[in-house]
């Protein structure tokens, strides 16, 4: 042996493969495939980036006012919030620090593809519970649980097929769990949700001791390239956090742009009802072509995932899709050869989009 050798739970993970925004002949293409606000973010957090940049300086390793802020809007003792860098850092110390070797981690088939790597990271085993039409089976999750479980990672909305569950079966499975086990209500996407479709993770968080939920400001927000996340739960819960996540992990420009874009609320309104308009009218396209094969997952999240059942491929699609100048996310890598993850985009964007299938589907423009 002549070099170093990784642990075993690390050779098997699959890293990260993120939405692609070149084509294979290097073209730029319009990035339908990340989830990223097509309205970019608040002009408030745009302003707070150019404010005060101090490069040279760390940060506030706590995020004091950012916590502060959070815990205003949501409710929450700031002291029960942890900031990360990006929900994805939060997912993987969830793991870290309640499961590892010998231990399962828990999640539905079809949830984020961070789950399966936050398990082998740390070595535990990754188990895959079966779904319901691609969306979450709460019945399959508690049949799923062994003595091995420690941790139980569920997306809602869900990561990538749009699927949402809501509040009454959320806490059905969380009764349904050990108290040892802990359960992570992953709400990247809550902010897609109507006032009145709440899941109720946070409030199973501040009951309970064994419920973390984690959010994000990459999506609604348009900060998905500053990486802040946050999460809240019961104080032990965020005490293990914080004795493993980086030091300095959120940057000060980070910092402020989150708060300003927190503060800007026509912005995230704005952000909703489009999104909710362009959803609307991109599902109903695809649900006129179903005679061919092609079917929508109802979404309660920024994006579509479009199933290809008929003639018309999935490669195809994509390829044609990319011609056009969009890149959409295939994700055979998650079991999904059959479906693209569309990205809700512009008006123009996804007129488009909708125009190059119809076309592949042999209808009139």
């Amino acid at each position: 042996m002549d070099r170093p050798t990784m642990k075993p739970w690390i050779e098997g993970i699959h890293a990260y493969v993120p939405g692609k925004s070149t084509a294979s002949d290097g073209r730029q293409l319009v990035k339908l495939s990340a989830n990223e606000n097509p309205l970019g973010c608040s002009p408030a957090a745009i302003a707070a980036l150019a404010e005060g940049h101090a490069p040279a300086t760390y940060p506030d390793p706590d995020a004091t006012a950012l916590r502060t802020a959070i815990g205003r809007h949501c409710g929450v003792d700031p002291a029960r919030i942890v900031c990360g860098t990006g929900s994805d850092e939060l997912l993987n110390l969830a793991a870290q620090g309640f499961a590892g070797p010998g231990d399962e981690v828990l999640f539905s088939r079809y949830s984020f593809a961070v789950y399966d790597i936050a398990a082998r990271r740390c070595g535990a085993t990754p188990v895959e519970a079966p779904d319901d039409d691609y969306a979450t089976d709460v019945d399959a999750l508690l049949e799923a649980v062994t003595g091995r479980t420690r941790v139980v990672f569920l997306a809602n909305p869900n990561n990538p097929t749009g699927t949402y569950l809501p509040r009454a079966e959320v806490e059905r499975l969380h009764a349904g769990l050990p108290s040892d086990v802990l359960l992570v209500v992953d709400q990247a996407y809550a902010e897609y949700l109507e006032p009145e479709e709440g899941d109720g993770g946070i409030d199973l968080a501040l009951a309970h001791g064994n419920v973390l939920v984690t959010r994000t400001f990459s999506k609604i927000y348009g900060l998905a390239g500053e990486r802040i996340g946050w999460a809240t739960g019961a104080p032990h819960l965020i005490d293990v956090l914080n004795r493993i996540r980086g030091p300095f992990n959120v940057t000060a420009s980070g910092q402020r742009a989150a708060l300003a874009a927190l503060a800007d609320r026509d912005f995230k309104a704005r952000s909703r009802e489009a999104n909710r308009i362009e959803r609307t009218r991109f599902t109903a396209a695809i649900d006129a072509l179903g005679n061919h094969g092609l079917r929508a997952i109802p979404s309660k999240a920024n994006f579509v995932l479009v199933l290809f059942e008929g003639a018309l491929t999935a490669e195809t699609a994509l390829e044609a899709i990319g011609e056009a100048g969009y890149a959409v996310r295939h994700l055979p890598g998650q079991g999904l050869p059959q479906a693209l993850r569309i990205t809700i985009g512009t008006a123009q964007q996804m007129n488009d989009i909708t125009a190059v299938l119809r076309r592949l589907c042999g209808e009139a423009a």
